[in-house]
């Protein structure tokens, strides 16, 4: 199926991961996309060229999502490159751990720049390319429901913040046909959460589905969110932690 034929689509931290499984999702569906990265050239041109073996158009843009201007400018190249823009995929981020009581001012700040501010620039950057029909899909997690081990609360509050900036942009996007929506993923095997890393069978536990899910998982939810079916979706979050929060 081409459900996003025509449409340009920025995933950031699409390199590896949840982000290169969502940037060829899109592209299977039709879209051609545009991706950051910031310290995986390698990784990042693998995804372009996987995209472009589906018949895609795809640029890698290097960029620090915690730089301000490194984001803008990446929305800006990646607009140039694709002719425009229609879905805006915020995925790039970062996961520090500690207790509170010894979480240092430097971790914190790091944090709330990739997570938080990060989001919020990129999507400052997108707002003046999107039309009528375009999408702002932003990638949380679960945790922002349920801290799962203490050391994880200030990686969660990053992520708890994308629940209320998602709604209230969908509040201000409504009038122009754009949606805005969360996708919340629980446990993931990826590089930053390993199905057989050390808390691994722990995490497990915690699921009625014991199970960890895949990136391709997390893709299949944006990809429905940027479709015409999802059209009538704005303002929630799609949790795929399976049955964490059950």
């Amino acid at each position: 199926m081409t459900d996003l034929a025509g449409k340009r689509a920025l995933v950031t931290g699409g390199s590896r991961g949840i982000g290169a499984a969502i940037a060829l999702a899109l592209a299977d569906k039709g879209a051609d996309v545009a991706l950051t990265f910031q310290n995986s050239p390698d990784r990042a041109r693998a995804v372009v060229d996987s995209i472009e073996k589906l018949g895609r158009r795809a640029v890698a843009i290097q960029a620090d999502s915690g730089d301000p201007v490194a984001v803008r400018q990446a929305v800006e190249e990646a607009v140039a490159a694709l002719g425009g823009l229609d879905i805006l995929v915020n995925n790039a981020g970062i996961a520090l751990y500690n207790t509170i009581a010894d979480f240092k001012v430097e971790d914190i700040d790091a944090l709330f720049a990739v997570n938080v501010r990060g989001t919020i620039i990129a999507t400052q950057a997108a707002i003046p390319h999107l039309g009528a029909g375009g999408r702002v899909i932003s990638i949380g997690s679960a945790g922002a429901e349920r801290i799962v081990g203490s050391p994880g609360t200030v990686y969660y509050m990053t992520k708890s913040a994308l629940q209320s900036f998602t709604r209230g942009l969908a509040q201000e996007l409504g009038p122009r046909d754009i949606t805005a929506n969360l996708v919340q993923p629980g446990s993931t095997d990826t590089d930053m959460n390993p199905a057989d890393g050390e808390s691994a069978d722990y995490q497990r536990s915690l699921t009625p589905l014991g199970r960890f899910g895949s990136p391709a998982d997390i893709a299949a939810a944006v990809t429905f969110l940027a479709s015409p079916a999802a059209r009538h979706i704005t303002g929630t979050a799609i949790t795929i932690d399976g049955g964490l929060l059950a």
